[in-house]
């Protein structure tokens, strides 16, 4: 066992030229705007979003060009383009990206429907460009150094890892960052929102998901008097891996803790991310009859950043959100897929759409393709099966294991006047 620094990964190709990237979205994306320098070999070029107010002060800001049109927007001369718009909209703008010759990095769910999915693997394989799901956890300090200790054979092969994501909040503040009734934050199915505490698991032990179990978990509403929240707070997930594993996860937004963890069980020890901050410290455990010389039987540090570590120590998420920028250029550069690819972001992305099915049908197991495998993805090709209020129809599930919850008038009221004092106008 050895606690040094994780060899350094440098930006590859020989590209002299800056990536030009444009970003959608100017709420969460300006922390991929401000990241795009030249530190990592991308320039800033334009941004968009209907939101004409917050993008004309993003472009003056920036001294980028500012398109409220998508299709235009991608006729502007640059290479790569990153989503950071609304939570279960980003497939059909990465497919238009994909089809006009940029690169895409998109955040939070590659896809809403297993049909877009299968969609946006065909698009990405069709245009030859980089693809990359932007998760930022998997890049945190301690994710990076489990990785490294169990590639490093520390703890032998994963049976069972546990990936906790659970962000409560006042609601007051949930309100302000989810203006409308219709805003996903108010509709996302509980499962959905799994790749913060899963693509760590994923990254740490290069395993991908084949099944999936979920349970739901509601809250009384005497928690959070005036939500506008139809969905429910919380689920526990037990994906089966391709390597047999069993992987639990569990969160979204139950008001006991908020928390961000990882554990790997491995058959011969265990790695987890530990106190006092789980960004940054890990934790290495052998029993002692499996313990071989010069291991630990038990021991907890902070490891080094590969490098970077003022830029890394600098961006939030826990480093996350710099060495997604990153590893993005990297991929543009040297033409080799990053290892949060198409696949593997249409694959958390199924455990989310997958595991809301198993919610409504009490734990029913539901098996995920292979999105690698045209043979096997093209029977999703068609299924729009989908919970958001836009898709509403006969045959739409509920965001809910209580059926479709309506708010009380009073408050709809509350949340209404919040919302336009802070400029929201709609409903």
């Amino acid at each position: 066992m050895t606690t040094k620094k994780t060899a350094k990964t440098t930006l590859a190709g020989k590209r002299t030229k800056p990536i030009r990237v444009g970003v959608v979205g100017v709420g969460r994306g300006q922390s991929f705007a401000s990241a795009a320098t030249a530190l990592v070999g991308m320039k800033l070029v334009a941004i968009c979003d209907t939101w004409k107010e917050k993008l004309h002060e993003a472009g003056k800001r920036y001294g980028v060009a500012t398109y409220t049109d998508y299709d235009k927007f991608l006729e502007h001369e640059m290479d790569a383009v990153v989503l950071a718009n609304y939570f279960h909209e980003h497939a059909p703008l990465a497919i238009k990206a994909l089809a006009a010759g940029k690169h895409v990095m998109s955040e939070t769910a590659a896809c809403k429907t297993l049909a877009e999915g299968v969609a946006l693997c065909r698009a990405a394989e069709k245009s030859g460009k980089t693809y990359m799901f932007a998760e930022n956890y998997p890049y945190s300090a301690a994710s990076q150094e489990l990785r490294r200790l169990y590639h490093a054979g520390e703890v032998g092969d994963v049976r069972y890892a546990e990936g906790e994501y659970n962000h409560p909040g006042e609601e007051n503040w949930r309100l302000s960052i989810s203006p409308g009734l219709k805003h996903w934050r108010n509709w996302i199915p509980c499962t959905y929102y799994c790749s913060h505490a899963l693509a760590p698991l994923m990254y740490i032990t290069d395993t991908l998901p084949t099944s999936v179990n979920a349970l739901s978990i509601t809250e009384k509403r005497t928690q959070s008097p005036n939500t506008t929240k139809v969905s429910d707070m919380g689920s526990v997930i037990l994906a089966r891996m391709d390597n047999g594993a069993v992987f639990r996860i569990w969160g979204l937004m139950l008001s006991s803790i908020h928390r961000v963890r990882y554990e790997v069980h491995g058959d011969r020890g265990y790695i987890a991310t530990a106190e006092p901050n789980h960004w940054g410290t890990v934790r290495i455990h052998h029993e002692e009859w499996l313990r071989q010389s010069g291991e630990p039987n038990d021991l907890s540090y902070r490891p080094d950043w590969p490098e970077h570590a003022e830029l890394a120590n600098r961006a939030g998420h826990g480093g996350g959100d710099f060495w997604v920028n990153f590893h993005f250029a990297n991929s543009i550069r040297s033409g080799e897929p990053p290892y949060l690819d198409v696949y593997r972001g249409v694959a958390m992305a199924a455990v989310g759409i997958l595991g809301w099915r198993s919610c409504l049908e009490e734990g029913k197991a539901f098996p995920i393709p292979d999105f690698r495998n045209e043979a096997k993805r093209k029977i999703f090709a068609d299924d729009q099966w989908s919970p958001f209020p836009e898709d509403a129809g006969p045959s739409q599930p509920p965001p809910s294991i209580r059926g479709l919850v309506a708010p009380a008038p009073k408050v709809i009221a509350h949340a209404q006047k919040l919302w336009q004092q802070q400029g929201y106008q709609g409903q």
